[in-house]
């Protein structure tokens, strides 16, 4: 197969950046690249290979690149939000309602609606309430877009036995109106009080959602990821059956490795079932479970994630830290030891510098990495690249949408505001780049997340851009990236993180490609959203058109 008439972009691994895309040809066979350079010299060892038949992939202009490896995704999770009651596309409360109404008549025989999808911005001070429900006659649990909160009914809460007096977990928070009666919102560990009543999706439907998953990421161009949560959470149990399942069957194509989720109500106990967890993987072709996934704060929006400082009129709130720091420290080094590569959720400043103490003296060849790391306070940004450990973007965050206009930046304060996706320094410190989009957070697209790396700005065709004063006006512009770095961060840097040979476009490399409709590199900045996948090939073989 000769990919020409285009451009190639071909980083060489996680620490050298292409500078950009050169005009040339790609020759696959066998699954692998071939040859790559200019086109008459890949036409001529195709011809001195002796390919009696060749496909040619007209590039019409575009560019091809190597397929995009998420670093931080929840694909189960997003496949079955799609199949049961999908919040995602519904922007306001009426939307949210309508969405309810509707799925409630359409499945008449479900006991509970369940699903989620909904963003906390699309309310004021961004919490539902429990009446909001109420006219749905079943009980009522939908998770938030982040996984971070569940919003419920009275009947859930009734169902539970939460009232007045029920106390808040160690790990979370139940919401309460004003004379102390729950709200309808259950913050991180407390959503397990109603999600465990909750009716459990079959296997059966964690491999279905796993598949749709992935024919929804081949559409964009990703062709391997890291699941970040393998394990039990938020309503939705384990999902390493169905990887394993999958992967033996040859469902599973793209390229995986699960974050084995640390349960935080645990201790050091729980290493010898990580290990065997891992083990049960060995051997499969497109599966492996060599990551451990301790997710160590929450979120500023409902003031969880652990900052050093309390939040600004909050009543002295710090947020939460799941893990103690100094039981954080042993584990991480029995974690180290035993060769399991970390993938930490770190959200606050407090939380960032809890988890960068714990990874002192850990191996750096384990290939730790950090998510989201929103707030880092300046003497830690150094830290990243001095205990090699890289630096696991969301870059779709770091802009003026509602969330961080209207519920992080007020509580933040203004200096702390500041110090929000460092991403320019992590990169003139040396800090090796991965990227994921976290959805069903966020919008699954790399692209999407591509632009606010380099601009600062929502992409013009979110429905916020229009709408909210703030959004195209540029975040913190001097922490951009271009599209060089974080394109490379979203292909090497992501499978470097994986241990995967994909990510490069190389001789020998397996041919996980894309092939885009146009080549962004020759668009002004501010167009870069607007670059779509035209087909998506894993080991040579097209899996999207």
């Amino acid at each position: 197969m000769l990919f020409r008439g285009g451009r190639v972009f071909a980083p060489s691994g996680p620490d050298a950046p292409a500078a950009g895309p050169f005009e040339g040809a790609v020759l696959v066979r066998g699954g692998r690249i071939a040859a790559v350079g200019p086109e008459e010299d890949v036409v001529r060892r195709a011809r001195e290979a002796g390919a009696s038949r060749t496909e040619t992939v007209d590039l019409a202009g575009g560019l091809l690149v190597p397929g995009f490896v998420d670093a931080h995704v929840h694909p189960v999770h997003a496949g079955l939000d799609r199949a049961a009651c999908d919040l995602s596309e519904a922007g306001d409360l009426a939307g949210y309602q309508e969405r309810v109404r509707a799925y409630a008549a359409a499945h008449p025989d479900r006991e509970w609606i369940t699903g989620g999808g909904w963003d906390m911005s699309a309310f004021p001070g961004g919490l539902p309430h429990r009446s909001h429900l109420d006219f749905v006659g079943r009980p009522v649990y939908l998770v938030q877009s982040d996984l971070h909160a569940a919003w419920v009914n009275g009947r859930a809460l009734e169902l539970a036995g939460i009232d007045r007096n029920t106390p808040d977990p160690p790990d979370g928070r139940i919401e309460r109106d004003p004379d102390g009666t729950p709200s309808g919102v259950l913050h991180e560990g407390a959503m397990d009080l109603v999600g465990r009543l909750t009716p459990r999706p079959t296997e059966r439907d964690l491999i279905d959602a796993l598949l749709e998953a992935q024919r929804y990421l081949f559409s964009l161009g990703v062709t391997g990821w890291q699941d970040a949560i393998v394990g039990p959470y938020a309503g939705v149990d384990d999902q390493l059956p169905a990887y394993l399942s999958a992967a033996g069957s040859g469902a599973l194509r793209a390229k995986v490795v699960g974050a084995l989720w640390w349960d935080r109500s645990r201790g050091a106990e729980q290493i010898e079932e990580l290990k065997e967890r891992r083990a049960s993987a060995e051997g499969l072709p497109a599966f492996r479970a060599t990551s451990v996934k301790i997710m160590q704060d929450g979120i500023p929006e409902n003031f969880t994630a652990a900052v050093l400082e309390p939040y600004c009129g909050r009543g002295g709130e710090r947020g939460l830290s799941y893990v103690d720091p100094v039981l954080l420290k042993e584990y991480v080094a029995a974690l180290d030891r035993e060769g399991f590569q970390i993938h930490f959720h770190a959200i606050g400043e407090r939380a960032v510098r809890e988890v960068l103490d714990a990874l002192e003296n850990t191996s750096p060849a384990n290939r730790h990495h950090i998510a989201h790391l929103q707030i880092v306070e300046p003497s830690d940004v150094p830290r990243l690249a001095a205990l090699g450990v890289t630096a696991n973007l969301q870059a779709l965050w770091a802009c003026h949408d509602p969330e961080m206009v209207e519920l992080c930046i007020p509580h933040l304060g203004e200096e702390r505001a500041a110090w929000q996706y460092p991403f320019a320094d992590l990169v003139r410190h040396g800090t090796r780049l991965a990227a994921g989009s976290d959805w069903p957070v966020t919008s699954a697209d790399p692209f999407q997340a591509m632009h606010v790396a380099v601009n600062r700005t929502l992409p013009p065709d979110d429905p916020d851009y229009a709408t909210h004063p703030a959004a195209a006006t540029p975040f913190l512009p001097h922490q951009a990236l271009d599209l060089a770095t974080i394109m490379t961060a979203y292909t090497a840097g992501s499978a470097w993180l994986n241990r995967s040979a994909a990510g490069v476009i190389a001789e020998g490399a397996p041919a996980d490609l894309a092939v885009l409709d146009r080549d962004p590199f020759r668009l002004p900045p501010s167009e870069i959203y607007a670059t779509k996948v035209v087909m998506t090939f894993v080991d040579g073989e097209c899996v999207h058109q």
